[in-house]
C-alpha cells in the first residue's frame, strides 16, 4: 500500500509546530505542558500506526528545491515504521514521565519544547526518503540533543557533555555528508539511473551499478567508511563512545528518550537502511562491509560492557551498556548471513523496550533516593517494591537470560558470528569468542543492576521516597512490554520485525522466527556458558570492577584522548589568536585576498581549465586612451603623497571606467557608475577629514613586497575570473526571450503575467525577471540604513545603551 503524504507530513512536521506554540501554552497550563506535549506524541504515535500508514511502502514527496533535483521525500517501510513508532510511543511515555519528574525544575518551557523537536527530527531521520532531508534532520537532532544535554546550564558538566556530543555528532555527520556527495556523484556516473538522484530508494534499488561506478574508481571503501563514521559518532560507537557517559548530566528523562530509544538509535537506522547498497545479496563472508561493522560492533559491544561493569553512577552504566548494545545490533548488521539481520532489527524493539524501562528506574531512584552512586544503593525492594518488579524484568532482559526477549535477539547473535566463522574459519573464529567475552561483562552489569533492590541497605542510603504514580506508570508500560515480547517473541516479529528484516536485507528478503532453544548447538551453547562464567564471576564483581578501574588510567581511557585533544586545540587558537586577530585591516585583507586566490586558482586547477581563445579583438583609440589614463591613476594611488591625494587620483580610475562605458555603448552604466564615484569620493573626503593624517610607520620592505606579490595575484586572479565566465556562449534564445518578453504583449487584456511591460530591457530585467534579487538588495540597504540610523540616534546616550 503507498504511504499517504498528508499522514507522512503530519507525523514529521506536527511535533515541530507544537514545540513553536509550547511556550505560549506553558504560560497557561505551567508545569501541566508535559501532559499536552504527551497528547501530541499520543497524536503522533496514532498517526504512525494509522490504517493509512501501518503496511505502507513507497516514496511519497514535494517539491523543495527543484533546480537542484532535491525534493522533501519520505520513504516508508518496515525499518522507518519501527523507528517512528519508537520515538513516538516512548515520546508519549517519557513526555508523561517527565510531568513528575521535571516538578520544580527551570527551563521547563524550553525543556518540552526542544523534546517535541527533538522527537520530530527523530522522526524526519526516519522517515527520510532523500539524502539531504536525512541529512538535515540529521544535524536536526544533534542540535536539539545539545540543548536537552545542556539543559541545566550554569552547571559546568552539563556545558563540557553539550559540547562533547556537539562536536563528536557534528563531526561525524560531516564526514558522512561527504559520503552521501559521493554517492550522488555515482548516481551521475551510472548508466541504468536517469540523471543524478538524491532519492534512498533509489540508490538502493540500482545499489549493484552504484556498487560497480565507486569500486572502479577506487571510492566503495572510503565512502562506505564515511557513511560508517556518521553511524559510529551517533551511535556512540568505540572510540566515539565518550560523549554518552557524560550526556547522562541531562534530566533523566532526556537520557531514557535521547540515549536508549531514539537519538542513539539513529546510527543503528543509518547501517540498517544502507546494508541492501553497500552488501551484495552474494556477498563475501569477510567483505569489506563486515570487516567494518562486524569488527566495529562487536568491539563496542565488549569495550562498553567492560566499562559498564567499572562504573559507579547507575546512569554511567546505563550509558556504557546502551552502546554496547548499540554495538551488539551494528555488529549483527555487519555480518553477510541471514542471522545478522535478524539479529539486528529484533535488538532495536528488544533493546528500546527494557533499556528505556531501566533509564526511567533509574530516574525513580536518582529521585527518590536523592543518589545515582552505585555503592550507596541496596535493599531498594522494601521502599519500591513495584519499581524493583520492572527493574529485575529489563535487567534480565537486558543480561539475555531466556526467556526474556533479550534473549532471543543474542542467541540470533551469536548464531550469526558461529556461522561467519564456520564459513570463512581461521581468524574468523574470533568473532564468537568475542561475542561470547564481552556477553559475560553484560550478564555481570545487568545482575548487578538488580541486585541494587536487594540485600541490605548501605549506611549511606537515607530516606526513600515512594514515587508519584506518573512516574511509575510510564516504567510499568514499557515492563509490560518486555513480557509480552518474551511471551510471544514471534507475533512482535510477525507485526514489526519481519518488515524490518526484509528493508536491511538485499534481494528477496523473508521474515523469521525465533523458538525457545530445546537441543543443544553450538549458539546455544555459547548462551550456557556467557551465563555460566557470568554466574561464577558475579560474587568478584567488586574486585572485578576495581581491577578495570585500575587499568583505566591516562592513555588507556579515550576520555583522556578527547581531552588533551580539545586542550590542544585551545592552545592553539590561544597562540594563533594574536597574531591572526591583530585589529589591523591590512591582515584581515591579506589573508582574506590570500584565500580567495588559493581557492580560485585551486579549483581552477582541479578543474583543468585551460585559457580561452582570444580572437576578433578590436579596440578603437579612445578607448585606449581612456584605459592608459586609469592605469596611470591606479599606479599614482601607490605613490600618493597623501590619503586625500590618493583618494583623489583613485576616482580618477572610477571616471575613466565610466568613460570607457560611454564608449561602449552603455550609457545605464556609466550614469551609474558616475553617480557612484561621485559618492563614494565625497564620502571618502568627509570620513579623511576626520581621520589623523598620520597612522604609523611605513610598512618594511617584505610586507610592501608580500602586498605587491599578493596584488598581482588578486589582480590576475579577477581577470583569469571574467576571462573564464565570458567565455561560455549562452544560448541566443535568452537574448531572443528578454527582447520578447520585456516590452507590453500586441494583444493582452487588463492583466498579463508573461511580459515584463516596460520599454528599457535593463530595467525590467532588475525589476522583473530578477526582481527578487533585486528586493533582497533593497532589503540589505534598508536594514544598513537603519542600523546607521540607530546608531547616530544613540550616539551621546551613555554605554547603558
Amino acid at each position: 500500500m503507498q504511504p499517504t503524504l498528508e499522514v507522512v507530513l503530519a507525523i514529521v512536521f506536527l511535533p515541530f509546530l507544537a514545540a513553536a506554540f509550547t511556550p505560549a501554552v506553558y504560560r497557561l497550563l505551567g508545569e501541566r505542558t508535559a501532559y499536552f506535549a504527551a497528547a501530541v506524541a499520543l497524536v503522533t504515535l496514532g498517526l504512525v500506526t494509522d490504517q493509512y500508514l501501518a503496511g505502507a511502502h513507497g516514496t511519497v514527496s514535494v517539491d523543495w528545491i527543484p533546480s537542484l533535483g532535491i525534493s522533501l521525500a519520505f520513504y516508508v517501510d518496515g525499518l522507518a515504521l519501527l523507528i517512528a513508532f519508537l520515538a513516538s510511543g516512548v515520546g508519549v511515555l517519557i513526555l508523561t514521565y517527565s510531568g513528575g519528574y521535571m516538578h520544580g525544575e527551570p527551563g521547563q518551557a524550553k525543556y518540552y519544547a526542544t523534546l517535541l523537536a527533538f522527537m520530530g527530527s527523530m522522526l524526519g531521520v526516519a522517515l527520510a526518503g532523500d539524502l539531504v532531508a536525512l541529512f538535515v534532520f540529521w544535524e536536526l537532532t544533534s542540535l536539539s540533543s545539545f540543548i536537552l544535554i545542556g539543559h541545566y546550564t550554569d552547571e559546568e558538566a552539563s556545558q563540557y557533555a553539550a559540547r562533547k556530543s556537539m562536536i563528536i555528532t557534528v563531526s561525524g555527520g560531516l564526514f558522512m555528508l561527504v559520503g552521501f556527495i559521493l554517492l550522488v556523484w555515482a548516481s551521475g556516473q551510472t548508466t541504468v539511473i536517469d540523471g543524478t538522484t538524491y532519492s534512498i530508494p533509489l540508490l538502493i534499488e540500482h545499489a549493484d551499478a552504484i556498487r560497480e561506478v565507486l569500486m572502479a574508481s577506487a571510492l566503495f571503501v572510503p565512502v562506505l567508511l564515511l557513511v560508517g563514521l556518521g553511524a559510529a559518532t551517533k551511535s556512540a560507537q568505540v572510540p566515539f563512545h565518550v560523549w554518552l557517559p557524560n550526556a547522562m548530566e541531562a534530566p533523566t528523562p532526556v537520557s531514557a528518550f535521547l540515549h536508549s530509544a531514539t537519538m542513539v538509535k539513529a546510527g543503528v537506522y543509518l547501517v540498517g537502511r544502507f546494508r541492501p547498497l553497500f552488501l551484495p545479496e552474494e556477498a563475501a563472508v569477510l567483505g569489506d562491509w563486515t570487516l567494518v561493522f562486524a569488527v566495529l560492533g562487536l568491539l563496542t559491544m565488549t569495550v562498553a560492557a567492560i566499562l559498564a561493569v567499572s562504573a559507579t553512577d547507575i546512569k554511567e552504566l546505563l550509558a556504557y551498556s546502551t552502546a554496547s548494545h548499540l554495538g551488539l545490533i551494528i555488529g549483527a548488521f555487519g555480518f553477510a548471513n541471514s542471522y545478522g539481520a535478524e539479529a539486528g532489527a529484533f535488538h532495536i524493539l528488544n533493546h528500546a523496550s527494557f533499556k528505556a524501562a531501566l533509564f526511567l528506574v533509574a530516574g525513580i531512584i536518582a529521585h527518590e533516593a536523592g543518589t545515582r552512586q552505585i555503592e550507596k544503593l541496596g535493599g531498594l525492594r522494601k521502599h519500591l517494591p513495584f519499581t524493583g518488579v520492572i527493574a529485575v524484568v529489563a535487567s534480565l532482559s537486558m543480561a539475555g537470560l531466556p526467556p526474556f526477549n533479550g534473549f532471543y535477539s543474542k542467541e540470533l547473535l551469536f548464531e550469526s558470528t558461529y556461522y561467519a566463522a564456520k564459513d570463512a574459519g581461521g581468524l574468523a573464529w574470533i568473532f564468537p569468542v568475542v561475542a561470547v567475552f564481552g556477553s559475560v561483562f553484560t550478564f555481570l552489569y545487568s545482575i548487578k543492576f538488580a541486585s541494587l533492590f536487594f540485600g541490605d541497605e548501605p549506611a549511606e542510603l537515607g530516606h526513600v521516597h515512594r514515587p508519584p504514580v506518573v512516574m511509575l506508570v510510564p516504567p510499568a508500560i514499557l515492563g509490560v512490554l518486555v513480557l509480552a515480547i518474551s511471551a510471544a517473541p514471534n507475533v512482535f516479529i510477525e507485526a514489526l520485525i519481519g518488515s524490518v528484516y526484509g528493508s536491511v536485507t538485499p534481494g528477496e528478503a523473508h521474515s523469521f522466527s525465533v523458538h525457545f532453544p530445546t537441543e543443544l548447538t553450538p549458539y546455544v551453547l555459547m548462551s550456557l556458558v556467557t551465563i555460566a562464567v557470568g554466574a561464577i564471576s558475579f560474587p568478584f564483581y567488586d574486585r572485578i570492577h576495581d581491577a578495570i578501574n585500575a587499568i583505566l588510567r591516562g592513555p588507556v581511557r579515550a576520555n583522556w584522548w578527547y581531552d588533551n585533544f580539545v586542550e590542544g586545540l585551545t592552545r592553539v587558537s590561544v597562540v594563533t589568536t594574536p597574531k591572526i586577530q591583530t585589529g589591523l585591516l591590512r591582515t584581515y585583507a591579506t589573508w582574506g585576498l590570500f584565500g580567495f586566490v588559493a581557492l580560485a586558482l585551486g579549483g581552477y586547477a582541479v578543474a583543468g581549465v585551460s585559457m580561452p581563445a582570444i580572437s576578433g579583438l578590436s579596440v578603437s583609440l579612445p578607448i585606449v586612451l581612456v584605459l592608459l589614463v586609469a592605469l596611470v591613476g591606479a599606479f599614482a594611488v601607490d605613490i600618493a603623497p597623501s590619503h586625500v591625494a590618493g583618494v583623489l587620483t583613485l576616482s580618477i580610475v572610477g571616471f575613466m571606467v565610466a568613460i570607457f562605458y560611454i564608449l561602449a555603448d552603455a550609457p545605464d552604466l556609466a550614469l551609474t557608475q558616475l553617480t557612484v564615484e561621485t559618492l563614494v569620493l565625497v564620502i571618502f573626503l568627509l570620513v579623511l577629514d576626520r581621520l589623523p593624517a598620520f597612522y604609523g610607520d611605513a610598512p618594511d620592505r617584505f610586507v610592501s613586497l608580500r602586498d605587491g606579490v599578493l596584488s598581482v595575484a588578486v589582480g590576475a586572479t579577477v581577470f583569469l575570473t571574467v576571462l573564464l565566465s565570458t567565455d561560455a556562449s549562452p544560448d541566443p534564445l535568452l537574448k531572443d526571450f528578454f527582447v520578447a518578453r520585456a516590452g507590453v504583449p500586441a494583444e493582452h487584456g487588463p492583466v498579463f503575467t508573461d511580459f515584463g511591460g516596460g520599454s528599457n530591457i535593463v530595467n525590467v530585467i532588475l525589476v522583473d525577471f530578477r526582481g527578487i534579487d533585486t528586493m533582497g538588495e533593497i532589503s540589505v540597504v534598508v536594514m544598513a540604513s537603519l542600523a546607521i540610523l540607530t546608531l547616530i540616534r544613540m550616539r551621546g546616550q551613555g554605554e547603558s545603551q
